[in-house]
This record gives C-alpha cells, structure tokens and sequence, in this order.
C-alpha cells in the first residue's frame, strides 16, 4: 500500500496485540488482574495526557461525543480487555487468543441480527468451521472444566469477546469518524483506568504489594505503552481509514503470533487438536469475513 501510515498501523496493531496475551499472562503471575487492568489504562490516560498537553491539544469534547467515548471504553477496555486480563488468571495466552480470535463471528453475528450484514451460505459454512474448532479446544481440555476457576476464566473469556463484538458493532452501525483520535483515547483510557482501579480496590482479596515482581511490573507498563497507546491509537486509526471488516482480518495474525510466542516463551503446551481448532477458527473467520473488495486498494482521504 502506497499509505505508509496506515501500513505502519496495520502492522502496530497485529504485532503489539500479538504479544498482549503473552504480556498479560505474565503480568498476572503476580500482581491481581484488575490492578494489571486499571493500572495499565491510567498509566497510558496520561501518557496521552502528556502528549495532548505537550501539542497544545486538549481540551473538553463535548458531552455527546464523551457518551460515544465512555459507551465505547466500557465496551472495549473495561469489559473487553479488563475480562480478558482476569480470565489469563487461570487459562493459558494461547487458549485466551485462540478463543479472543473468535471475536470476528460475534461481530459478524451482531450485524446480521441488526441488519448490518446479509447472511450466507458461504458465512454459514464458515460459523460452522468456527464452532467445529471451538469444539476441539473443549475436547481437548474436556477434563480441565471440571475445575470451577477454569469454568470461571472462560465465561469471562466469552464476556470479553460479547463486548470487543459490541464495541465493534457500535462504532460500525454509527459510522464513528474521529477528528482527534489521541484526544478520544485519553477519555476513554482515563475513565477506564478509574473504574477498574475501583475494581481492583472492591474485588482483589489481597493485594500483596510485596510480591509483585519486577517482571510482572515490567510486562504491566509494556501494556500500558504499547497494548494500549500505541496499539489501539493504531486501531483507531486504521478504523477510520478503512472498514471494520478489513481491520478485523488483523485476529488471524495476533492469534498465530501470539500462540507462537506462548509455545516458546511460557513453554505452553500445544497439541495437534489445538493446531486443528486453530485452523479451523481461522479460515472459518476468514470465510465469514471475505469480500471481494477486502485486499483491493482504497483511495484514502488525506
């Protein structure tokens, strides 16, 4: 693409959220989720905060474009991610973004049920490959849910995904155009940092100040930096650029990179059935998601 920032920001957001789950997963080693969560979305509010200041640029938004902010941050940072990062408490990164990589059918789903999107075969072929591999997942740790706590992480895990979906949706169904992305993100980092701090305050039996590692803190301020500032203003980016459905062909790449690095890294265990579900989840979303006009140039507004 002749559109270097936008090939930047695509390559940002697939990278970055690739390593996230991995991120997470260390940083709940030792510090509770909702601390990693709130922490992370208040250290990068001012990070954007700084920016916002040092441009000359902030200032008030108006009340109706904050409810738009605050509707989407409750969505996507404080259901979405702040579930996901819980979730990583008891299930593997590898499993997190294999079951995350399902996003694209819940969205796929919404917009059909809203009149966003037709239904077809094709798509019914490929929600089916997508369930067929979710099956493979739970067969293959059919004995793991007799654990109540691993029961627990994956409903959080589908509660993260219904609102990463309903995120989705949202901004699709009211064509949402940001004129100031890092000025959106600083409300809707700032009010989520302050809600899941609350969390964190309300539902973390103990907080054990003592033993958070360096490593844990380490992995926590990368998410900070790079999972939420450079990656969702990537995001954001990318959104107003080209459509939802382009953008979400970007599950695929974190998914492989992040199972990948799970493997190598946490010497996470992968079997040939996760291998299998995860091919079966990404073609069937990629099925689902297919359009003619998905790889073809776009002439971008300047």
């Amino acid at each position: 693409m002749k559109n270097y920032k936008l090939t930047f920001a695509v390559l940002t957001v697939a990278i970055v959220w690739g390593t996230t789950f991995l991120a997470i997963r260390v940083a709940v080693e030792t510090i509770p989720a909702w601390f990693v969560a709130g922490i992370r979305q208040f250290l990068a509010a001012i990070i954007m905060l700084i920016i916002l200041l040092y441009r000359k640029e902030f200032r008030w938004i108006g009340w109706k474009n904050l409810s738009y902010q605050l509707i989407f941050s409750t969505l996507m940072l404080i259901i979405a991610n702040g579930m996901t990062t819980v979730a990583e408490e008891e299930v593997t990164s590898s499993l997190t973004s294999l079951i995350s990589a399902c996003s694209p059918i819940v969205v796929f789903i919404g917009s059909v049920a809203i009149g966003l999107q037709k239904f077809t075969m094709r798509a019914l072929f490929g929600v089916l490959l997508c369930f067929s591999g979710i099956l493979f997942i739970f067969w293959d740790g059919l004995a793991d849910m007799a654990n109540p706590d691993y029961r627990m992480g994956i409903l959080y895990l589908f509660i993260a995904i219904a609102g990463w979906a309903s995120g989705t949706i949202f901004t699709k169904k009211l064509n949402i155009q940001s004129r100031n992305i890092s000025l959106n993100l600083f409300y809707q980092f700032a009010f989520a940092g302050i809600v899941q701090l609350c969390f964190a305050l309300l539902f973390s039996e103990n907080y054990n100040f003592e033993n958070w590692t360096a490593l844990s803190i380490s992995a926590m301020l990368y998410l900070a930096v790079f999972g939420s500032v450079a990656a969702f203003f990537a995001f954001h980016y990318a959104l107003t650029r080209v459509s939802p459905v382009q953008v979400s062909i970007l599950a695929y790449v974190n998914t492989i990179i992040s199972i990948f690095l799970s493997w190598l890294i946490l010497d996470e265990t992968i079997s040939a059935k996760f291998i299998i579900a995860s091919v079966l989840i990404i073609i069937g979303v990629f099925i689902i998601n297919y359009n003619k006009e998905l790889f073809k140039r776009k002439q971008i507004e300047k």
